[in-house]
């Protein structure tokens, strides 16, 4: 029996776990194709971002697939010939598939806000993260003052984890070049009535008061209007900055509308019981319109389960029918915090940071094996910087 082409898209946690899950199956020849050479860990950028190991939040992609037999290519995935059954790509030519599992993941969504695209930074890339450092470091040494006001546009759990490590790292960045005694703000800036608006109210709350007892000011109600290369417009009001960050607005990738999948009210692609996006097409993840997309764990479980149906078709028997898995929500604000929400139970502090520690080993360990995601794991407590004066203070 001819082994079945599998072709997926996406080197993200659905697309690269469900490579790994087919990759020694006799039934399958696995094709992996992604516009990036690294496996971006989102949960460790904001890290990364603030002088933690690059190695934390960036996996290249054929160190993971190392001794799998799966072919990979960076590629950009461009247009599906459905009658011929190709995926047609910018990288790989064209690509003939039997099933296609797409794990493309979202994008930035700036909400035609005039000047956000032009003028803020983010921090769901490599290239963000690297280009957000390396503004903090050059605006500090060339100015030799941090800026007035550190402005973080989302309060989210991205937004939050980032705000939660920020003025440390501003304060250790002025300590190394000697600047000394020069006050900063750092503020987080919510459009809705509360931090983490997904999570229960009392969530919200303590997250505010943890950012609040590290020195971040809290806005919420916020609307951002626009901004320029000096200012964010909130309310009306211009707020003197040159470091805004946006982490509030993510869409779903435009491929989809692009090649005609149907997306549901919430804008995402409308799937079936199976995940099904279309015969022989499956979505996983932030892209399909599921209970709990839009998490690491929702990929994962999403990979998971589709390569068994995969599994369970080619012996002839019956897919199972998905069933959506309530995440454990996780989100550390500073060193030595967390807030966890775990079904009904809601806790905070210490005991959710190690949680957040296991956690972030389990996740490595999903694609590695147990001494290659130990290491990785480790090397979040090692601190890495490109500028000359704060690598060297590091020694």
């Amino acid at each position: 029996m001819a082994k079945q082409k599998i072709v997926i898209v996406g080197g993200g946690f659905g697309g690269v776990k469900a490579a790994l899950e087919l990759s020694f199956d006799k039934n399958f020849d696995v094709t992996m194709i992604s516009d990036d050479d690294y496996f971006k860990y989102y949960p460790a950028l904001y890290h990364t971002a603030t002088g933690g190991a690059r190695q934390v939040s960036a996996i290249s992609i054929s160190e993971l697939l190392d001794s799998h037999p799966i072919k990979f290519f960076k590629a950009r995935a461009l247009h599906i010939d459905r009658k011929a059954k190709h995926l047609v790509t910018k990288g790989a030519g064209t690509l003939p598939y039997d099933i296609l599992i797409m794990a493309l993941g979202m994008e930035t969504n700036y909400f035609g806000i005039k000047g956000l695209k032009e003028f803020s930074y983010g921090i769901k890339s490599l290239d963000e993260v690297e280009k957000l450092k390396n503004h903090l470091h050059e605006q500090l040494r060339d100015e030799n003052k941090p800026d007035a006001h550190y402005l973080i546009v989302g309060g989210g759990s991205t937004g939050v984890e980032l705000a939660g490590v920020l003025p440390r790292y501003i304060r250790q960045i002025m300590r190394h070049h000697g600047i000394k005694h020069k006050s900063f703000k750092v503020e987080i800036i919510e459009a809705l009535p509360n931090v983490m608006p997904k999570m229960p109210k009392d969530v919200g709350r303590a997250t505010a008061k943890r950012l609040r007892q590290l020195g971040v000011a809290v806005h919420t109600n916020q609307k951002v209007e626009a901004e320029t290369a000096d200012a964010l417009t909130i309310n009306g009001a211009p707020v003197a900055s040159h470091t805004v960050v946006w982490t509030a607005g993510v869409a779903c990738n435009s491929f989809f509308a692009d090649n005609k999948f149907v997306m549901t009210p919430h804008q995402k692609v409308e799937v079936n019981q199976y995940l099904q996006a279309e015969p022989d097409i499956y979505v996983l993840g932030d892209n399909a319109d599921t209970l709990y997309s839009g998490v690491a764990q929702t990929a994962l479980y999403d990979a998971v389960y589709v390569t068994n149906n995969l599994r369970r078709l080619v012996a002839g028997k019956k897919p199972k029918v998905y069933q959506p898995k309530l995440p454990v929500y996780v989100t550390p604000t500073g060193p030595n915090w967390a807030s966890v929400v775990w079904g009904r139970a809601h806790f905070y502090g210490r005991l959710g940071w190690w949680l957040r520690q296991a956690a972030d080993l389990l996740a490595y360990h999903s694609y590695q094996p147990w001494w290659p995601a130990s290491r990785r794991w480790l090397a979040m407590n090692t601190l890495e910087e490109s500028c000359p004066i704060c690598g060297q203070s590091q020694l």
